[in-house]
């Protein structure tokens, strides 16, 4: 069992950070859902892992950035809806 929290808290690991990386390295924009996706994966991921081997301050953290996701996310989709209902001119 704990083999198993351990790989999804990893994979949740990777997506956080392979998301900033690809950041960093401008392959995905800020403001794009790709970057959002991943980073909220990753972090529903460690929280889930967290659910076996807690610690409050990690959890504390995890919510922010789902949060931040989330925002992130739905600024995304009103963009995009923006966008599409825009004349055209």
């Amino acid at each position: 069992m704990d083999l198993l929290f351990d790989v999804i808290g990893m994979s949740g690991t990777f997506l956080v950070v392979g998301a900033f990386f690809l950041l960093q390295l401008e392959k995905l924009p800020a403001s794009g859902l790709g970057y959002n996706l991943m980073n909220l994966s990753g972090a529903i991921l460690l929280l889930v892992s967290l659910c076996y081997n807690f610690n409050l301050a990690s959890f504390v953290i995890e919510i922010f950035w789902i949060a931040a996701s989330l925002i992130g996310i739905y600024k995304h989709v009103m963009a995009r809806r923006e966008l599409k209902s825009a004349p055209a001119s």
